[in-house]
């Protein structure tokens, strides 16, 4: 199946105080890098989309196709809308956030296979909260190129909530993103 990465790097990461996405990691990778490699093995191909050109090229090196999108600050609805655009009709979409660089490949792999085997829909849970990367099948592309504001998807979701494909995972990352400095702080045991 044609089943494309949707990357949304496009984010102005006001909470965070500078730039999060350029920001290093402990290990010296940027936040977005670290994203996109995590995608970038478990999919064919990846639209990411972004702000500036410097981020299009740390993208691009990591092999994904990058797209800069004027128009950023209409919300992730909008940045969303532009990488569907850009992609073009696929049979499905792992739509990742750049913000979120713990998500584990196999987390990715179980929502990829979710969308082989036919679901309209699907996401990874982790303790009953829904994470990402969200699969969503091409039949909602139209719906996609639509999208505007800063809600993303989530009314999609909302709206077919009886066919998502809910997948259990023991993946803490898949709803960790960074917002503030604090968030890099490794999370506490429980």
């Amino acid at each position: 199946m044609n089943i494309v990465g949707l990357l949304l790097a496009a984010g102005s990461a006001s909470r965070f105080g500078s730039d999060k996405l350029r920001h290093a990691l402990p290990h010296g990778v940027p936040i977005a890098v670290q994203a996109a490699r995590h995608l970038r093995p478990e999919v064919p191909r990846v639209v990411a989309v972004v702000r500036d050109a410097q981020m299009k090229a740390l993208l691009e090196k990591e092999g994904c196709e990058a797209v800069v999108f004027e128009n950023a600050d209409q919300g992730m609805g909008a940045s969303l809308a532009c990488a569907a655009r850009a992609a073009g009709r696929a049979d499905g979409y792992l739509v990742a956030l750049a913000d979120m660089p713990f998500v584990r490949r196999t987390s990715v792999a179980a929502v990829r296979a979710a969308l082989e085997q036919g679901a309209a829909l699907a996401a990874p849970y982790f303790r009953s909260r829904r994470g990402h990367p969200v699969g969503i099948a091409g039949a909602f592309f139209d719906v996609l190129v639509s999208l505007h504001g800063d809600e993303g998807a989530r009314a999609l979701l909302k709206d077919h909530a009886q066919r998502l494909v809910k997948i259990s995972v023991g993946d803490p990352g898949v709803i960790r993103d960074i917002d503030t400095p604090g968030d890099l702080a490794p999370p506490i045991a429980v």
